[in-house]
């Protein structure tokens, strides 16, 4: 999944705060994700993220056959 963002600040991940209401969406991102890149554009930057589908609930990895 790759998102645009106009704004030229790269994100970065907050001190942990438990009492912090909203604002995790950096954090959560990185939790659940096997890959993560910000590249800047001429305007603002593009964020990716690489999140893995599982097929089914043997844990089988969505375009992936198990050995």
């Amino acid at each position: 999944m790759s998102v645009w963002d106009s704004d030229p600040v790269l994100p970065d991940v907050a001190a942990t705060d438990p009492q912090c209401v909203g604002r995790h969406g950096l954090e959560i991102t990185l939790a659940v994700s096997q890959g993560y890149e910000v590249h800047r554009e001429p305007v603002g930057k593009r964020v990716t993220a690489l999140i893995a589908l599982a097929d089914d609930p043997g844990g089988n990895i969505a375009g992936r056959t198990a050995p």
